[in-house]
C-alpha cells in the first residue's frame, strides 16, 4: 500500500480544534494506506523543523506527500515543504483549507506559483476555492470535499418552541464569534424566551471578549470551551439552530455536521457557504455582520415548522455527498 506523509498542524493535543490532518490522516490509515503525520509541536519554529525532518526521514518510501495550506503564517510552512518537495522530485498535494487563500493568491502571486504550480495534484475542498484558483490560472486542481462518516450523525428534526442557538467553531476574530451574543441580546430584547451555547477553544483571544461581551451586554451565555465531536454532537439534542457568524470561510466542517444532525443552519453568505448552503432550501444565508438579518431568519423559522422541515431534510440529502464512503474514492483516484 501505498506510504504517504501528511504535513499540517496536529495540535488538538493542546487544546486546538481538532483538523484534517486527524480525521483525514486516519481516514486514509483505515483505508490500509501507511500515513506519517506531522506535526503536533507546539511551538512554531519546532513545528517546522519537525516537518522538514518528517519528509527526509521518510523520503525512501515516500509515495505522496499532502500539505494542509492555510493562508496566514501557516502558508509559509506549505511554502517551506513544496519546496523541499520539489528538490526531492516527491508528489505533494497541497489541500486548500485556508477560507483567505484567495487574498493571498493577490498578496504573493510569485510564492503562491511556487507551491501550486508545481504539485502533483491541488485539492479545494470547496468549490469556492476551486473557483478562485481556476480564475486565477491554476489548472492542476480538482475537487475533493471534506468528510465525515454519516453513520456518526443522529439525524432529528427539531421543534422550535424556545429559540436554542448553537454555536460551534474555534474563536477567532475571522468568525466573528460576538456576533452570536449580539443576536442572542436582540432576541431577548423582544422578551423572546432564547438561549446561546458557544462551544470551541480560543485562537487568538477572542473567546474572553466574547465573554466580556456577554456581560457587558447582560445576557447568560453557555461557553463549553473545546469538546469533542461526540461531546459536541451530544449536547446539540438539547439545541434546534445553528448560527455561523463567520466572516470569512471555506467549507466548514461544524456547518456539514449540523446539517448532518438535523439542526437547521444560519450561516453568513460568505466565502464557500453559497456553494454548500441554497438559501431557503437546505439552509437560509444572510449578509455578514448583520444582526437583524439572523434574528429575521431565526424567528421566520420558529414560525414556520413546515420550513424547518423541508430545510433539515434537504441539508440531510445534501451532506450525503460529503460521507467518507463517497468521498474515498476521489482520494483513492489521486493516490492510486
Amino acid at each position: 500500500m501505498k506510504h504517504i506523509v501528511y504535513i499540517g498542524n496536529k495540535l488538538s493535543h493542546v487544546g486546538k480544534t481538532v483538523t484534517s490532518i486527524e480525521t483525514l490522516g486516519q481516514f486514509l490509515k483505515n483505508e490500509g494506506y501507511n500515513v506519517v503525520t506531522s506535526s503536533s509541536k507546539t511551538n512554531k519554529v519546532f513545528r517546522m523543523l519537525d516537518m522538514l525532518y518528517t519528509i527526509l526521514q521518510n523520503l525512501k518510501k515516500t509515495d505522496y506527500v499532502l500539505i494542509d495550506v492555510y493562508s496566514t503564517s501557516n502558508f509559509y510552512y506549505a511554502l517551506i515543504i513544496s519546496v523541499l518537495c520539489k528538490m526531492l522530485k516527491l508528489k505533494y498535494v497541497p489541500i486548500l483549507r485556508g477560507g483567505a487563500l484567495g487574498n493571498r493568491l493577490k498578496k504573493s502571486p510569485k510564492l503562491s506559483k511556487l507551491i501550486f504550480n508545481n504539485a502533483y495534484e491541488n485539492v479545494a475542498p470547496s468549490l469556492y476555492l476551486m473557483s478562485i484558483f481556476k480564475e486565477a490560472g491554476f489548472k492542476n486542481i480538482i475537487h475533493i470535499p471534506n468528510t465525515i462518516e454519516l453513520q456518526n450523525y443522529d439525524f432529528n428534526i427539531r421543534s422550535i418552541n424556545a429559540i436554542n442557538l448553537l454555536w460551534v467553531r474555534s474563536f477567532s476574530n475571522l468568525y466573528n464569534p460576538k456576533l452570536a451574543v449580539q443576536i442572542l441580546k436582540s432576541i431577548r430584547d423582544d422578551n423572546i424566551n432564547a438561549s446561546l451555547c458557544m462551544i470551541g477553544p480560543d485562537n487568538d483571544g477572542s473567546l474572553e471578549d466574547t465573554k466580556a461581551l456577554s456581560e457587558t451586554l447582560g445576557v447568560k451565555v453557555e461557553f463549553t470551551g473545546k469538546l469533542s465531536k461526540r461531546e459536541w454532537h451530544k449536547k446539540a439534542e438539547d439545541y434546534n439552530l445553528f448560527i455561523n457568524t463567520t466572516n470569512v470561510d471555506n467549507t466548514p466542517v461544524s456547518v456539514i455536521e449540523a446539517m448532518a444532525l438535523g439542526l437547521p443552519v444560519i450561516s453568513t453568505n460568505v466565502g464557500g457557504l453559497p456553494h454548500l448552503i441554497d438559501s431557503d432550501i437546505n439552509g437560509i444565508l444572510v449578509p455578514p455582520d448583520d444582526i437583524q438579518a439572523f434574528k429575521a431568519a431565526i424567528l421566520r423559522l420558529k414560525d414556520d415548522p413546515s420550513l424547518v422541515t423541508q430545510i433539515s431534510n434537504n441539508a440531510r440529502k445534501k451532506v450525503e455527498a460529503f460521507d467518507w464512503n463517497t468521498v474515498k474514492y476521489q482520494w483513492f483516484s489521486i493516490l492510486s
